[in-house]
């Protein structure tokens, strides 16, 4: 039957890059193959520490995890526990976040990892500043806006230009660990590497998440010899319980270890990294040695929007995380939402538009600014979101239609809507030290496993698929196409809210699209209903991005269907599989969250 699946994928697939973005993104969404997996108990993980122990049943209980000095959250329990060595040990939250993320990419390669792209938000306890650094992949200097359209200049079939080297971008994570680092590492880099190199020599336990995964992609990590030897030892794929080492990995960490980023993007990696994508049988990309030696992080301020007398500060472009859950919530900032509650339909209708009109902004502006001109502070300006507000006030039922608007700008007509897909198979860490910074960051590869090709114990990502497919749209062009060198536009969204100059809540969450919706909701449990941490990223979730209100699965917002179809609304039940991590900051102390739908927890002293 696995077998089946992906042949469906591919056939459904093939309709999407001409579609609108309703179309597009939700018949994705169906297929995509990130999957739920919280886990059951401390044996799915081998041995743990005392502390992971706590925390899983902490988690099973409901309740966040309390500290005093420093926090750590993120999306499996291996990770955060190299991440809290670092933090008892004295390290900043930039040395922790290096450690986990190199655990991550072992134990949950198919989210992150080395041949992937990251946002990481910062909070600065000494200079009391937010500041961000953007990790993202980049596109090749030989890529052409045409690079994912065939020789009739007709879109490709997705799958077709996401497996292979077509799809893979210059990878950022390695850069953005070492960036981070430099400004704000105090332990020594060369130890941050110790727990994953032993994890990838000693072995690891294969997660019920990871092997479920494994079985359900075969026919996809299959097609290339390396992918399928790592997870399909003997032909068959990883199964939950196994040990699986990764020798390869365990080198690519020493060298970087030893010899930094550069060890990376030049030498003996950077080669095999070219070989491999430019010799993917059946879809070679363009990547080049030379894309790898000019790849930079770029430092950029930071996108902050009022909110309940907070500031929600985030990643701005071009990533669209922070603009457009800046928008959702600077527009629902005109509501009161708390008498109505967090199950209310008044609630979900009032989120629903707010949201359906900041993914239409999001569709038409939103970019790599360093490639197009935005309206950047136009779209997060406190009138022009009065005016969003301004259509959804008053009213028993849904717009009928969410146009983008007009915001402060010379050019707010040149642009035409992008409808291209976006993928749920990303992950995030949350972490306070015990100096007060604080670390928000997403990181991903893309798509479930990225581009399937496996170099040096790493994927590669398949990020330039996030960027259109179509050139133009009614003869106007699209921001987000492809052009060498640039960013593809991404929905991450890592987030730092801020009250009275310090951090007040940590939070990001995986997702595709559907992050914005997540990370907006996540606040405003907290700010709005009241929620302790745990709560907020457990909580249902309802969601709008182009015109379908999600109702999570097995959820008493299942009940909501009814009175929201009353209003006009298309609605779905389905399952929303977020993977929150999230730190509240409070005078007596840190709470940590996880999201139970992941295998994510919280640690913290």
């Amino acid at each position: 039957m696995r077998a089946a699946r992906p042949r469906l994928a591919l056939h459904t697939l093939a309709l999407l890059a001409l579609a609108t973005p309703l179309a597009a993104q939700q018949a994705a969404d169906a297929l995509a193959p990130e999957g739920a997996g919280g886990a059951e108990s401390a044996s799915e993980f081998g041995p743990l520490s005392d502390a992971a122990r706590a925390a899983l049943e902490t988690k099973a209980e409901g309740r966040p995890v309390e500290a005093e000095d420093w926090m750590i959250a993120a999306a499996h329990p291996l990770a955060v526990e190299a991440g809290a060595e670092v933090l008892r040990a004295g390290g900043s939250a930039a040395d922790a976040m290096i450690a986990a993320q190199t655990v991550l990419g072992l134990v949950e390669p198919q989210s992150s990892g080395l041949g992937g792209g990251a946002f990481l938000v910062w909070y600065d306890a000494e200079e009391g500043a937010v500041t961000t650094l953007d990790g993202r992949e980049t596109a090749p200097l030989d890529a052409s806006p045409t690079y994912f359209q065939d020789d009739e200049g007709e879109p490709l079939e997705f799958y077709d230009a996401v497996v292979g080297g077509r799809s893979v971008g210059t990878p950022g994570t390695p850069a953005l660990m070492q960036a981070a680092h430099d400004r704000w590492g105090t332990a020594e880099w060369s130890g941050l590497f110790d727990r994953a190199i032993a994890l990838a020599e000693d072995g690891f336990i294969v997660s019920p998440r990871l092997a479920t995964l494994v079985a359900d992609d075969e026919d996809r990590l299959g097609r290339f010899g390396p992918t399928a030897d790592y997870f399909y030892p003997d032909g068959a794929p990883l199964e939950a319980g196994a040990t699986l080492t990764n020798a390869d990995y365990a080198a690519t960490l020493r060298a970087l270890a030893e010899d930094g980023a550069d060890a990376f993007y030049t030498g003996e990696i950077a080669a095999d990294i070219v070989e491999t994508v430019q010799g993917a049988e059946g879809n070679p990309g363009l990547l080049s040695d030379t894309d790898l030696a000019l790849y930079e992080v770029i430092e950029r301020p930071a996108v902050c929007v009022p909110y309940r007398a907070h500031e929600v500060c985030g990643m701005g472009p071009p990533s669209s995380g922070a603009l457009t859950v800046g928008q959702i919530l600077g527009t629902l900032d005109s509501f009161e939402l708390s008498g109505e509650g967090p199950t209310s339909a008044e609630t979900w209708r009032l989120v629903s538009d707010a949201s359906r009109l900041a993914f239409a902004d999001r569709g038409r502006y939103m970019a790599d600014i360093d490639f197009v001109p935005m309206p950047l502070e136009g779209l997060v300006a406190g009138d022009y979101l009065k005016t969003r507000a301004e259509q959804i006030k008053g009213r028993d039922r849904a717009l009928d239609t969410a146009e983008p608007g007009m915001p402060d700008w010379d050019h707010a007509t040149l642009w035409g809507d992008d409808a291209s897909i976006e993928f749920p198979s990303t992950s995030h860490i949350s972490i306070v030290d015990a100096e007060g910074n604080a670390l928000s960051m997403t990181t991903t590869i893309e798509n479930g496993f990225g581009s399937r090709l496996f170099v040096r114990g790493f994927l590669l990502n398949n990020e330039l698929t996030d960027f259109s497919f179509a050139t133009h749209e009614d003869g106007r062009p699209i921001a987000n196409r492809v052009e060498p060198g640039k960013r593809p536009r991404s929905s991450m969204a890592p987030t730092i809210v801020m009250q009275d100059g310090a951090p007040a809540l940590v939070i990001g969450s995986p997702g595709g699209s559907r992050i914005i919706g997540y990370v907006a909701q996540g606040v405003m449990n907290v700010l709005d209903f009241g929620m302790d941490v745990q709560q907020a990223v457990a909580a249902p979730h309802a969601l709008n991005r182009f015109g379908t209100t999600d109702l999570e699965a097995g959820t008493e917002l299942e009940g909501l269907a009814t009175p929201l179809s009353k209003m006009g609304f298309d609605t779905e039940v389905r399952d929303l599989n977020s993977g929150l991590h999230a730190i509240r900051v409070t005078e007596s102390g840190l709470l940590g969250g996880a999201d139970p739908r992941r295998e994510g927890i919280a640690i913290g002293e």
